[in-house]
Formats: structure tokens, C-alpha cells, sequence
């Protein structure tokens, strides 16, 4: 057999197969399960029982999960306001989302938060945040604090396209970059701030690019692949762990829904032609494709799986519905924390 030396690699042992096989079932568990949940967020929206903002991560799935997959329990994300799949896919459970969508008691942040603010210091997950481009200092922050420590650890930094025309934002890289801190800065490209398309708000269409100047390691990626995620993740958090050193990387993506619920799905700045043709590069439909055509995965099963989901997601949105409300005395609580470091 030839030797890899000689271009030819050999074909992989049955254990890593059956590896590849587990992995590739838990990427396609993940992206579901956050798009299961996403559409009954949709439902109990309309119906009433989630109020106030309300921002879905329907089609961009990939991302969430190729970058989380591999971060470490240590490592750190910090995210915007369309935090609901990220949040699933860090291992917060559905039932503690749901709650917080709901405004209930038994929410990851005591229903306090919302939508937009899904918490838990026990995962790492800092947060969503409302104020576009204002997260990203913290991620720097977070970054300079792990180094300061002296740890390993590794912050993710979600934002989308619209953040990079921030001071903010520049400032953040820019830090970054000259103090060498171990954040993965990631744009979460879906083409349009709101209802403005990226054309319209950037000079730079290639956003990637704007890593050149801080001289800070760069790539884009195809957000819809969650193999292209998960290895160009791989590369920016080896860069970060073993030289402290950041990455700014552009997945490009596209959401299925409007900007939040209460844009319509296709709005009024894309075309239904435009919308049709993204949804057929689905992330799950091209990973479960790919898994079936590999023999990894039976029609049958993908339907047991989606059957099981189906059945978390509703169980979250019954224990939500029976999950009390707050005291109004609540709302003087959580106002101040006592620190020591």
C-alpha cells in the first residue's frame, strides 16, 4: 500500500470510522435539535406566550454547532442577540431556554433576560447581547484575562456582518491583535443587518479582510458546511491555545427567517427567488445527505432522531408553561454582584 509520503493516505480503521460515524450523528443531532426548537419558538410566539424580541437562528445552524463542537467545557462564547441555537448547542438545556423565553423562574437567567440575554456562568456562555458591536470588547476582555491567568483557554466571539462598521469593534481587533490574546473573533455573515444588505453598508464586501489590518490571521468559510466550520474552528483555536494569537473569521450563512418575528420571512429587501435558493443549501439537509450517501445514517433513523427532538422540544415548552413567574420583588434582585477578582 502506498505510504502517505507518497500522496496516498491509507484508508481509515474501522474504530475511526466508527468515530467519524458518532461525530457526524451528534453534529446533525445538535443542528436539529436547534432547529426543532426554533420553529416552536415561532409557534409560541405567535400564539402569545414569548413577547418582546424574539430573533431565530433558523439556517444557520452549521455555525453554532461546528464552532461549540469544539470548544473545550472551560473555553468561553460570547454572542448578539440571536443566541437561542448557540446556547443549545453549548449544552444549555431546552428546558431552561424555553423557560427564559417564557420570562418564567426556572430560565438560565431567572426569566430576567429573554430572548436576548440567555446566560450560564456554569457553561462558559456569557451571553447574548442587545447593542450591536458591544460584546466584543468583553470577548477581548475575557481573552486578556485568560492570558493574564496564564491559562489555555479559548473565547469564541459570535457577531454578525452588520458589527464590523462599529468602533467597537475595531478597537476590540485591534487590542487583540497587538496584546496576541486567544479569542476567535467570528462574523456571522447572513447578508443583511435588519433589512440593509451588506453591499449597501460596506465598502469591503470580502469582510474577512478587514483581519489585514491588525495583521491578525484571517479566513472565510462556508457557514453551511459543518465540516468547513468545524476545520477552519480547528485551525484559529490551535492558534489561540498554543501561541495566544486571534483569528477573525467570516462564515458566510443565511438565515431563513426575517431579522426577528417581526420582519416577515423573505421582508421586503430580498426576493422569494433569493430565499428559495439559499434553502437549497439547508445545513442539515447537506450534512444528512452527505451521512447518508457515506452509509452512516438510515432514512429511518434520521426519523427517530427528529421523533425524539420533537418530543425534547415540547417537554421544554411544558415545563416552561408550568415553570412559575418572578416575585415582584424580584426585580430589586441581581441588580448588584459581590466579586473577588
Amino acid at each position: 500500500m502506498p505510504s502517505k509520503s507518497e500522496g496516498t493516505a491509507s484508508a481509515p480503521r474501522p474504530d475511526q470510522r466508527a468515530d467519524q460515524r458518532t461525530l457526524h450523528r451528534d453534529l446533525l443531532y445538535s443542528m436539529l435539535l436547534q432547529r426543532r426548537f426554533e420553529e416552536r419558538c415561532a409557534e409560541m410566539y405567535a400564539i402569545g406566550r414569548i413577547g418582546g424580541f424574539c430573533h431565530l437562528y433558523i439556517g444557520q445552524e452549521a455555525v453554532s454547532t461546528g464552532v461549540i463542537s469544539l470548544l473545550r467545557p472551560d473555553d468561553y462564547i460570547i454572542t448578539t442577540y440571536r443566541d437561542h441555537g448557540q446556547a443549545l448547542a453549548r449544552g444549555m438545556t431546552p428546558r431552561a431556554v424555553m423557560s427564559e423565553l417564557f420570562g418564567r423562574q426556572d430560565g438560565c437567567a431567572r426569566g430576567k433576560g429573554g430572548s436576548m440575554h440567555m446566560f450560564d456562568k456554569q457553561l462558559g456562555f456569557l451571553g447574548g447581547h442587545g447593542i450591536v458591536g458591544g460584546h466584543v470588547p468583553i470577548a477581548a476582555g475575557v481573552a486578556f484575562a485568560i492570558k493574564y491567568r496564564g491559562g489555555d483557554q479559548v473565547i469564541a466571539c459570535f457577531m454578525g456582518e452588520s458589527v464590523v462598521n462599529t468602533g467597537a469593534f475595531h478597537e476590540a481587533l485591534n487590542m487583540a491583535a497587538l496584546w496576541k490574546l486567544p479569542c476567535v473573533f467570528i462574523i456571522e455573515n447572513n447578508r443583511y443587518g435588519m433589512g440593509t444588505a451588506l453591499e449597501r453598508a460596506s465598502s469591503i464586501h470580502d469582510i474577512y479582510k478587514r483581519g489585514a489590518s491588525y495583521d491578525m490571521p484571517r479566513d472565510v468559510v462556508d457557514g453551511q458546511d459543518v465540516l468547513e466550520v468545524r476545520k477552519a474552528m480547528t485551525e484559529a483555536i490551535e492558534r489561540a491555545r498554543k501561541e495566544s494569537m486571534p483569528t477573525l473569521l467570516e462564515i458566510r450563512t443565511y438565515r431563513f427567517m426575517g431579522h426577528s418575528m417581526s420582519d416577515a420571512v423573505s421582508g421586503t429587501y430580498r426576493t422569494k427567488e433569493e430565499l428559495e435558493q439559499y434553502l437549497k443549501r439547508d445545513p442539515i439537509a447537506l450534512h444528512r445527505q452527505r451521512m447518508e450517501d457515506a452509509g452512516e445514517i438510515t432514512a429511518a433513523e434520521i426519523t427517530a432522531m427528529d421523533e425524539e427532538i420533537k418530543k425534547i422540544v415540547q417537554d421544554s415548552i411544558d415545563f416552561a408553561e408550568a415553570s412559575p413567574e418572578l416575585p415582584l420583588e424580584a426585580l430589586m434582585e441581581d441588580i448588584l454582584v459581590e466579586t473577588t477578582s
